[in-house]
């Protein structure tokens, strides 16, 4: 059978893997770091690329390739190709003055919903080219193209030097702030470049928006190039995520992502409209505070994360009235960036470790629950919540997590999940058809234990019981 490789160009790392086309079985994989912060230049990600495909055992053999990469990146080209400054990253905030610039600049929340589907924030590639505009006039009059880091990778992959050769993806597309979701011919949408050029001052040539299975290039080697996608949409790919599913990550921060049928838009900005890799939407939600939650909640009580699970379960649902509200970095969902976490409920008789530990994990899980409350109100169904990430191996964070929900949880086995997503996309583009290749998933563990709704009804009840940063 043939193989495919997919790529994981992330925040951290580049990962690669090269799976059988036609089961996903990984067959072997490599990967390698990028440089820390949130500024970088594309250089060091194409740099990594080479050795994580030479970790991988090289890809002469693979007969289609496709791209994952962190979304937003603002990767901007002068009319040579040549990069005009290190990419400023999703998580680079320096933008947010000028998100809510440009939010007052179009009359609101509501006309953004309207043409793009999500309410600007710093970490959407839009508000970061208002920042270049404003801050490096020089270097924005430079600009003669503007695309996202998978972009520009799919791009020196194909060995190709004209800017009009760029492509893109509806998923990567749709969290530019540019780019509309839901118009446009077909299913594929299209730019608003009003909306580029209030950010920049000017038009650029944007990537070519192609369709979820179509060929966007070649190697010089004469493989196919797959459209690629951002890494929301790619793991969700990857898991094999359908309508009704909910993925739920618990990393460093929180995601809630879902597959809807119809785009949708939320006024306030908590949802974000974006479309995924099959033709579909993915409204998303991201919170900050996630699997940093337990990590304090061991080094609190001083134990492992093993421990703390186990803690955990040997409290009753509840914790006995505790309530941990868990803002301890301040919160991106809800917007209290400046709000501190806080305990309530805390009785002599439940100042005990397992106590403690369970109300962590609630709380923890309460704080994605309202993520998913978010997602349902605007219409898209929730029936299975598919959890992801290295909290997600917790057997305290399944059972509780189901019980909080009211929902089955499935956690399938630890992997790189973007970079698989990236090698079904490259999969599909070999078979064709309509629907990507099944790609069943391995060691999936399924919990599903008596809901609890008592412990959302407390959590919600002290929520915003919380203070400031001093």
């Amino acid at each position: 059978m043939p193989y495919v490789a997919g790529i994981d160009s992330s925040t951290q790392s580049c990962k690669v893997v090269v799976c059988d086309a036609e089961t996903g079985e990984l067959v072997r994989s490599g990967s390698a770091p990028h440089p820390e912060g949130t500024e970088v230049h594309p250089d060091a990600w194409w740099d990594a690329l080479q050795q994580a495909i030479e970790a991988a055992g090289g890809l002469d053999d693979v007969a289609a390739i496709a791209v994952g990469g962190q979304q937003h990146g603002m990767v901007c080209l002068d009319e040579d190709g040549g990069v005009v400054r290190p990419a400023l990253l999703w998580n680079d905030t320096r933008s947010a003055q000028a998100a809510l610039d440009l939010i007052d600049e179009l009359g609101g929340p509501q006309p953004w919903v309207d043409a793009v589907g999500l309410v600007p924030v710093a970490s959407f590639t839009v508000t970061k080219l208002r920042w270049l505009r404003d801050h490096e006039p020089e270097n924005a009059a430079r600009v003669a193209a503007v695309c996202l880091p998978h972009d520009w990778l799919t791009w020196k992959l194909s060995g190709a030097e004209s800017l009009d050769t760029l492509v893109t993806d509806r998923g990567d597309a749709s969290g530019t702030g540019y780019w509309s979701p839901a118009a446009g011919q077909g299913d594929l949408g299209e730019y608003r470049r009003d909306l580029l050029e209030l950010a920049l001052g000017h038009d650029a040539v944007l990537p070519r928006v192609v369709g979820p299975a179509e060929v966007a290039a070649h190697t010089p080697q004469g493989q196919p190039l797959g459209p690629g996608t951002g890494d929301n949409a790619a793991a969700a790919l990857g898991l094999g995520a359908v309508s009704g599913d909910v993925v739920l990550s618990i990393g460093t921060s929180g995601v809630a992502c879902a597959v809807a049928e119809e785009p949708v838009g939320d006024v306030t900005g908590a949802v974000a409209g974006f479309a995924d890799a099959t033709g579909r939407f993915l409204p998303l939600v991201a919170t900050l505070n996630a699997a940093r939650v337990l990590d304090a909640a061991a080094r609190t009580l001083a134990v492992s994360h093993a421990e703390l699970s186990v803690l955990a379960l040997s409290a009753p649902a509840g914790a006995g009235g505790m309530v941990l509200v868990p803002y301890l970095e301040g919160e991106r969902t809800p917007n209290k960036p400046d709000a501190t976490g806080a305990i309530h409920g805390l009785r002599l008789e439940t100042a005990t470790p397992a106590y403690l530990a369970r109300a962590f994990v609630e709380g923890m899980i309460c704080g994605l629950a309202d993520g998913l409350d978010a997602v349902r109100a605007l219409g898209t169904p929730v029936e299975r919540v598919v959890m992801v990430g290295g909290a997600a191996r917790s057997q305290a964070v399944q059972e509780i997590a189901s019980a909080v929900l009211g929902l089955p949880v499935t956690v399938p086995q630890p992997g790189e999940y973007v970079a698989r997503g990236a090698a079904r996309q490259a999969a599909w583009i070999l078979a064709g058809g309509a629907e990507p290749p099944h790609w069943p998933l391995a060691d999936v563990v399924e919990t599903e234990v008596e809901p609890t709704p008592f412990v959302r009804e407390r959590y919600a009840s002290v929520r915003d019981l919380t203070a400031n940063r001093i």
